[in-house]
């Protein structure tokens, strides 16, 4: 489990064919000068992605201690439900360790199984350094859009506002444009999509007491 907000935004260290899926490597990311206490098996949501780490790798081959890379194997079914096909070295992703119980939630409960993607349309500076970002969906998701309800896209929770068939804006603080990777955002640029899942399990519920 997840909330949204995200910890760290770290670029692409290698993404390369791995089977029918693919293998990510990551910079293992820090607080100040703490590494993260990162271990193998443990999940970490990238760009909104619950993906487990597979293998901590030494930056400097033959190197055991710290800094290490982390490794993660995804699968296909993750290429096609994600626009992680299109990642590549340098890409910066948005990071997020999972939830502990005593936690503050101070997102919304995110789960890290995205629905599907969607993709930036238009953008719109405002006057406080804030941005106002038009997005819009794959087809089917649009049901989940509630005014003044949450969403997550590439991991980062938000408000939906105004929406309209596939699409709807989110406002963007300044501080969310420095510490997450919508702040490189352009028309086009796409994102993982994960609706908010109290919608999904009601929508569950009143289908199966049909």
């Amino acid at each position: 489990m997840f909330t949204g907000i995200i910890e760290s935004c770290v670029p692409v260290c290698a993404f390369e064919p791995l089977g029918e899926g693919a293998e990510l490597v990551l910079p293992l990311p820090s607080d100040g000068s703490a590494p993260w206490p990162v271990e193998t098996g443990q999940s970490i949501a990238i760009c909104g992605v619950c993906l487990t780490v597979a293998d901590r790798r030494p930056v400097s081959p033959g190197e055991s201690e710290a800094p290490h890379d982390l490794v993660f194997h995804l699968s296909r079914e993750t290429l096609e439900r994600t626009w992680f096909g299109a990642l590549e070295a340098g890409r910066m992703v948005n990071l997020e360790r999972a939830l502990c119980l005593g936690d503050r939630l101070d997102g919304h409960m995110v789960s890290g199984h995205v629905d599907g993607s969607g993709r930036v349309t238009a953008i719109q500076d405002v006057g406080d350094g804030g941005r106002v970002i038009t997005f819009e969906v794959d087809p089917g998701l649009e049901r989940y859009l509630v005014d003044k309800g949450s969403i997550s896209l590439d991991g980062v929770s938000l408000t939906v506002v105004r929406p309209k068939g596939r699409q709807f804006d989110v406002a963007l603080i300044p501080l969310t444009l420095e510490l997450t990777n919508l702040g490189a955002a352009e028309v086009g640029t796409p994102v993982n999509v994960e609706a908010d899942m109290i919608g999904k399990w009601i929508e569950r519920l009143a289908r199966t007491d049909r």
